[in-house]
């Protein structure tokens, strides 16, 4: 016979989000994500890299492969996403690793930090560019 406190122990479900690289994709997607997907010469895609901008923050998740995955959360005035110059977050490793990590961010501020009030949103837009690259344009 097992008692309720064995029960809620074995049921007790982790804080942690379980996905898979489909289910994590589509959450992002979900949280307002867009995605890229740069080319090389040759025209074949070298990764797959969704954006966000929100609140005072930009995060990115670039994609190479299911074991190679980088995700950072930037100001929202950094001019180069794709090589930041200042970063107030990052994780790299499997998709499951880091799309946990990512999903589990705070939305409106830095991790570790109190969300600053009055702190201003990140400003910008893509534009087209060489090919079938985009480039996010910071608002100044």
């Amino acid at each position: 016979m097992t008692s309720s406190t064995d029960t809620l122990e074995s049921d007790q479900v982790s804080d942690q989000v379980v996905v898979d690289m489909e289910s994590g994709l589509n959450e992002l997607i979900g949280r307002g994500y867009q995605f890229v997907h740069p080319r090389n010469a040759e025209g074949e895609v070298v990764a797959v890299v969704g954006v966000r901008v929100h609140d005072s923050v930009i995060d990115v998740v670039r994609l190479h492969a299911e074991d190679d995955v980088i995700a950072t959360r930037m100001p929202g005035d950094e001019p180069d996403v794709m090589v930041p110059k200042k970063v107030y977050w990052q994780a790299a490793g499997s998709v499951q690793t880091v799309l946990n990590e990512v999903l589990t961010l705070p939305e409106d501020h830095v991790p570790g930090e109190a969300a600053a009030p009055g702190t201003p949103a990140a400003r910008g837009c893509w534009v087209p560019g060489d090919g079938a690259r985009s480039k996010w344009l910071a608002a100044s």
